[in-house]
């Protein structure tokens, strides 16, 4: 693998403590304004991916050539439904009501660039929840405000401790970034 420098486009901290986790070194560089939206008709494993692209397109004219950009995106979709990060603390109880009891998938786009280079990519993993009670998913939205979590958790806390019965997939992907993937990845870099 060529020694790049490597860049984390993200203000996630959890994508920051992940990717410490491989012994790299890095730095985060996070462009404001940057549109996460996506076009009709995409297939549920291609949203995050386009959306990490279209994130990574934004850096493209002002990397050096030593850089490798990392983007990511995460989603949660329940059947043919895409759960985002959520508006308010009504929409997050809304959205821990419909994964309460039920499987769903987390699906988180990756997309590494440097000038000459660019590879993207979707990793996805099973979650499955327990029956969720009111109280449990009060007291989770209240005391940990997942507001900036797709699907209005974060399985690295206390929701995920007490509700996750079931994994199938990644765990570090329902956290928001699939490091061992990336790992791989960066070798073919």
């Amino acid at each position: 693998m060529r020694v790049y420098h490597i860049i984390l486009a993200s203000n996630s901290p959890r994508r920051r403590e992940l990717l410490s986790g491989l012994d790299l070194e890095y730095e985060v560089k996070v462009l404001p304004d940057i549109e996460e939206g996506y076009p009709e008709g995409l297939s549920m494993e291609d949203i995050p991916r386009y959306i990490a692209a279209e994130k990574a397109a934004a850096y493209k004219d002002i990397i050096a050539d030593n850089d490798l950009i990392i983007t990511a995106d995460t989603v949660v979709v329940l059947g043919d439904e895409v759960l985002g990060k959520p508006t308010d603390l009504d929409d997050a109880r809304r959205m821990l009501r419909e994964l309460s009891g039920k499987t769903h998938q987390v699906i988180t786009g990756v997309y590494l660039m440097t000038k000459e280079k660019e590879r993207g990519f979707s990793v996805v993993t099973d979650v499955t929840f327990k029956e969720l009670s009111d109280e449990e998913i009060d007291y989770y939205v209240e005391k940990y405000r997942p507001l900036d979590k797709a699907g209005a958790y974060g399985i690295q806390e206390w929701i995920g401790y007490i509700g996750v019965t079931g994994l199938n997939g990644s765990y570090f992907n329902v956290m928001g970034l699939p490091v061992q993937r990336i790992y791989n990845e960066l070798l073919l870099f």
